[in-house]
């Protein structure tokens, strides 16, 4: 994404701390010290609350030039002695990528060294946290689900929670109680509010819901090895959760993917901009609503089965200015709903809803964002 005005989205590394910063493993970004501070404070809202075993290598001008990758496998061997996690991830940031360091070498010797099972991730600190949020979450179903002896009827898998995406307090509770409401069961959650033990439970369930595309690659892991299918959706509102719930059924039944989040109304003077399954999810309860229908603009990765037609996927913070602008002038007044930093490329009579997303402004409106899961989401509406 490039810009000049607006921030930046989260990067991949902040994916992978994210992703993983429940589940009782050690994550090591490999990079100078310091920067654990810029995930800590930007991109982390457990942090003071919760304890995880995130650390970065401290990488110097020296190992820079040298390579020195025994010191850091030295480092990490030590640390996991001194801890005992679940697992080790080691992942890297922009000086790994231009010096080539070899994860892939660096997690064997490791593992070999330790026994803990060590998992490479192949950021490099300049992609969208959606990128490392989703290798991790797929490293973690292929080293540890294993096939379970039977299936847990109506049990399903919610793909794709972090922080960076949702609301960290009260999210995945409020959509375990959603799906108990609807005869549904989690059985687990990758990765909020779950432990390593509830995934390794993963290939028991009967569905996967995936709410953002930090789950995709899961889902299609899980769906390969283990012959689960997926549905795309975030259980928003009270129309399109009880339509959520009765496609997670379907699935079930007929073995199929299903896309609920691309049912709906495409076009309108309404914009949403933001990660797709999620906007589209909003886009889907404003159509059963008011009858009207969004645009959804994501500058995020994306796959065309989770977007409508009319959507758009530009990237920097020019063509998005452009698009508003033709929106603006086509269909004057519009509505944006989005994050407030927005608000600066905004044209002139467009008007903002906001919709605070922690992977693009922190901690700065994290106190605003709303809790949509099944419930009214009036505040996104206009007449």
């Amino acid at each position: 994404m490039i810009s000049t005005i607006i921030p930046c989205y989260s990067a991949d590394t902040s994916g992978v701390c994210s992703a993983l910063y429940e589940l009782g493993g050690m994550v090591i970004v490999h990079d100078a010290s310091g920067c654990n501070s810029t995930y800590a404070t930007h991109d982390e809202p457990r942090w003071y609350e919760m304890q995880s075993m995130i650390y970065i290598s401290a990488l110097t001008e020296t190992d820079a030039i040298f390579g020195n990758d025994e010191k850091l496998i030295a480092d990490i061997v030590s640390s996991a002695k001194d801890q005992n996690p679940k697992f080790i991830a080691v992942c890297g940031s922009p000086m790994p990528m231009m010096i080539g360091t070899d994860f892939d070498a660096v997690a064997y010797e490791i593992e070999q060294k330790t026994n803990i099972p060590t998992i490479p991730l192949h950021t490099n600190g300049t992609r969208d946290y959606i990128y490392g949020a989703s290798e991790a979450l797929k490293a973690i179903a292929e080293r540890f689900v294993k096939p379970a002896e039977r299936k847990i009827k109506s049990g399903v898998n919610v793909l794709g929670a972090t922080p960076l995406d949702f609301k960290w307090k009260g999210t995945v509770s409020h959509i375990r109680q959603w799906l108990e409401e609807n005869g549904l069961q989690m059985i687990s959650c990758f990765a909020m509010d779950s432990s390593l033990d509830e995934i390794k439970k993963a290939s028991s369930a009967e569905v996967n819901l995936v709410i953002s595309m930090s789950g995709m690659e899961t889902a299609k892991y899980l769906e390969k090895a283990f012959g689960i299918p997926y549905v795309c959706g975030v259980p928003v509102g009270e129309l399109f959760s009880k339509k959520l719930a009765e496609k997670l059924h379907e699935s079930i039944q007929k073995r199929q993917n299903l896309y609920p989040c691309t049912e709906r109304i495409s076009g309108s003077d309404t914009v949403i901009i933001g990660e797709s399954i999620y906007s589209g999810s909003i886009a889907c309860e404003i159509t059963m609503q008011k009858g009207y229908g969004c645009t959804v603009l994501t500058p995020l990765p994306y796959e065309n089965s989770v977007l409508c037609e009319s959507d758009s996927t530009l990237k920097s913070e020019s063509e998005i200015r452009e698009f508003l602008n033709q929106i603006i002038s086509l269909k004057n007044p519009a509505s944006v709903i989005t994050d407030p930093f927005y608000q600066f490329i905004l044209p002139e009579g467009a008007t903002l809803i906001k919709f605070p997303h922690f992977a693009f402004s922190g901690r700065c409106f994290d106190q605003r964002i709303p809790d949509v899961i099944n419930r009214n989401i009036k505040e996104f509406y206009h007449d």
